[in-house]
């Protein structure tokens, strides 16, 4: 079971970082799950940092043992991971929530929530998936340099608790990691692509320096985006594109 057991945790670093050192001393067993009050120097995607003030929003992380899935399939699990996080996150803020490629967490045009995905391999064994998943739940004043935040208190006007809905999460999570075998491979990703922000869409792109118009056309199994660019179909690996948001 996801979140079983679940340790609360007054202050730490990042807990992707405390998760990794309970995986490599052995106290670890699928579906353990760590939430922080509070997070020194919490991790983003390439190396970023991310801040949340202390007791508002979810901080995150929970080690799977994704035995399920070969290596050539780990997209497959960042896919769930993130439909998962977008399933429970609509049941609050409605149908306007949406994941922008690959997995972070968006309401219309802005930033809701994301997700880190480290993995602890031994050999050609994917031992572990350290899965970290912030949320802003009840922040309402951000940095001036993030550039399209919002909070869950923002769009609905309400504070949540964010250990009740930490376990709310949990549920389903638990409900798409049914889909991860090969029957379910492709109904996984057409549920992802109809999620995804801006999916056949025209809108702005930047790829070294360069804005031009595109059009997301497709998301492989390897997790590659296909984005169209004056008739010609890129396929792009993560950090090789910027979305261009307008404000």
């Amino acid at each position: 079971m996801i979140g079983q057991p679940l340790y609360i945790l007054d202050t730490v670093d990042s807990t992707n970082n405390y998760a990794m050192e309970q995986v490599n001393i052995g106290h670890v067993t699928h579906g353990t799950a760590w939430f922080a009050m509070d997070q020194t120097a919490g991790k983003g995607q390439r190396g970023k940092q991310w801040l949340s003030p202390p007791g508002e929003n979810i901080i995150l992380t929970i080690a799977l043992q994704p035995g399920m899935l070969p290596l050539s399939r780990q997209f497959m699990l960042s896919a769930a991971i993130a439909l998962s996080t977008a399933d429970w996150f609509s049941r609050y803020a409605g149908d306007e929530t949406a994941i922008k490629w690959s997995n972070d967490l968006y309401w219309r045009d802005r930033k809701a929530g994301g997700i880190l995905i480290e993995n602890v391999l031994r050999g050609n064994t994917w031992q572990y998936a350290i899965i970290g998943i912030g949320v802003n739940l009840n922040q309402t004043t951000f940095s001036p340099h993030l550039p399209n935040p919002v909070s869950l208190k923002q769009i609905t006007g309400k504070t949540w608790d964010p250990i009740e809905l930490t376990r709310s999460l949990f549920t389903c999570i638990e409900e798409r990691l049914k889909q991860l075998h090969p029957a379910q491979y492709d109904a996984l990703m057409d549920d992802y692509k109809r999620k995804l922000f801006r999916f056949g869409q025209p809108a702005t792109y930047r790829i070294n320096g360069e804005y031009f118009e595109g059009i997301i056309q497709d998301v492989l199994p390897d997790g590659k985006l296909c984005l169209e660019k004056d008739g010609e179909i890129l396929q792009l690996n993560f950090g090789e594109v910027e979305f261009v948001l307008v404000k």
